[in-house]
């Protein structure tokens, strides 16, 4: 069990090794439900984005445009696993 310390502004700090097991990294955020019995449970936040959120992010980041063959290609290549 670790034990967290409570600042005199009410703040506690997750260590390294706590977040790493929830997978959350810097600028990731955290989840945090309060239960009934005065305990929480603490996750790493799910994404909550749309598609429309996700279009257009790679705008401008490179002067390579892809053809439809290789856009198909590395969905396929996603799907199978493969980097």
């Amino acid at each position: 069990m670790t034990i967290l310390t409570v600042t005199a502004k009410g703040q506690v700090t997750l260590r390294k090794d706590l977040l790493q097991h929830l997978g959350v990294g810097p600028g990731q955020k955290i989840e945090i439900d309060k239960l009934p019995d005065g305990r929480i449970s603490v996750q790493a936040a799910r994404p909550t984005g749309t598609i429309d959120d996700f279009v257009g992010l790679l705008a401008g980041k490179s002067r390579k445009v892809a053809t439809l063959e290789e856009i198909n290609e590395a969905i396929a290549g996603g799907w199978a696993g493969e980097k």
